[in-house]
């Protein structure tokens, strides 16, 4: 079986729960991070599928790895093989796809619910619920690209998630686990502060942390449907 490709933007933000999910279902993977000095592949002849991580940077930024993981997303589109996306990934895969990136109408951190359209492709990947709470960490977003099914929205991020055939971008977090979540909310920046005191959608590293065992188990179980979607396609 070939693995898994899975891209890292920053140290900081590695795959998490998905990479519990993977080891779980006995799916190889390999993780490039770019941070660390590891440089992307130039094709997918050795992978079954690919996933892309976050990051605080841009898509639109002018960085080389980011225009050598759309090529990827391009050449894993075009040999069929599942690509996923999570928040800057999903961003990457509108982009590649030929949609715009731009300040979302607010900026989401925290746990926060999106609402889930009534679509086939949507109950194929979410399930039947009407509505989830996810985590979030964004300031940007993605328009929906030629072809693409939007599948969730809310007031402040109207396009939360699409998919094209056995693709799915995400503009939240289904990776995380609580290691990761408690590792983020120690952010402490001045510019976070500043979110927090000016949109009622930035929530402190404590909310984060105490709303977390009410929203991350269930999470974590959306994320089992997630991938395994995902994966059904390889």
């Amino acid at each position: 079986m070939k693995p898994v490709l899975v891209l890292q933007h920053l140290s900081g933000d590695g795959p998490a729960y998905m990479g519990t999910w993977l080891r779980r279902q006995g799916v190889p993977f390999e993780l490039r991070s770019t941070e660390a000095g590891q440089d992307f592949p130039a094709h997918m002849d050795g992978h079954s599928a690919l996933a892309i991580l976050g990051g605080e940077m841009s898509a639109n930024d002018l960085l080389p790895s980011l225009r050598r993981a759309e090529l990827l997303i391009l050449d894993a589109m075009a040999r069929g093989r599942p690509v996923i996306g999570h928040c800057l990934g999903g961003q990457l895969m509108a982009r590649a796809l030929g949609a715009r990136i731009q300040r979302s109408p607010q900026p989401e951190v925290g746990w926060h619910a999106i609402k889930l359209f009534d679509t086939r492709q949507t109950h194929e990947w979410f399930g039947d619920a009407g509505s989830a709470t996810v985590f979030q960490w964004h300031e940007e977003a993605f328009e929906l690209p030629p072809g693409a099914v939007g599948l969730a929205g809310n007031a402040a991020c109207p396009h939360q998630a699409f998919a094209i055939g056995p693709h799915l971008a995400m503009q939240f977090h289904v990776e995380v686990d609580e290691d990761k979540l408690c590792r983020w909310s120690l952010l402490d920046t001045e510019a976070y502060q500043a979110q927090q005191r000016s949109h009622a959608t930035v929530h402190s590293g404590a909310t984060m942390r105490e709303v977390m065992a009410l929203h991350l188990a269930t999470q974590q179980a959306l994320a089992d449907r997630i991938y395994a979607r995902w994966w059904s396609g390889v």
